[in-house]
């Protein structure tokens, strides 16, 4: 078996292997923009580790690989909170799956990577998996941005592996009944906001 973590003396740069993390905001398969700009699209994703009672500990190896760089590349000053790509979830409440249980990191490539199944066979789009709220291994690569846009931790996914099924987010059905108001007996002339 391979070790968790591993240090590049090159450039400071720490990769981690994470076990059965939770996926979320998928694009393994095409690339995506939160900007909408085409030249800024990358693969990506979010991943979901407990705080507590995780028997992978994939938090503590993230955070100690997040230290590391921050040592080797910063002399030990981070450079804030907001400027990693590990974060505690209670800053996304309002998502499925974050909150204060756990935290996440955020992993991007302009390149495109190998996503397998658990058999390491490759996977497609088709195929339906991986997906958001499913469970997935991963590799990623923590490295120091510090250049003219500041100073970041960021990191770089270079595989996925889709490891087990979990419940999808975003597909729970909007109750009707709080989503809207009875107007059968309203002729349809309010066309008020509020």
């Amino acid at each position: 078996m391979a070790k968790r973590i591993h240090v590049n003396e090159n450039d400071n740069s720490v990769t981690v292997r994470l076990r059965h993390v939770r996926l979320s905001f998928p694009s393994l398969f095409q690339p995506s923009s939160f900007d909408g700009n085409e030249e800024n699209a990358k693969y990506g994703a979010q991943f979901l580790m407990d705080k507590e009672g995780d028997p992978e500990d994939n938090a503590d190896f993230v955070r100690q690989a997040v230290k590391e760089v921050i040592k080797r590349a910063f002399k030990g000053k981070s450079p804030g909170d907001d400027k990693l790509c590990f974060r505690d979830g209670a800053s996304k409440p309002e998502l499925d799956g974050y909150g204060e249980d756990v935290f996440f990191v955020s992993a991007s490539n302009k390149k495109k990577f190998h996503v397998v199944d658990r058999d390491l066979s490759p996977l497609e789009e088709k195929d339906g998996k991986p997906y958001a709220g499913c469970y997935v291994n991963a590799t990623i690569r923590l490295w120091p941005q510090d250049n003219k846009f500041g100073k970041r931790v960021n990191a770089q996914l270079r595989a996925v592996q889709f490891s087990g099924d979990g419940d999808p987010f975003g597909t729970g059905m909007a109750d009707p009944e709080e989503e809207f108001e009875d107007i059968s007996g309203n002729s349809g002339d309010d066309d008020s906001m509020l």
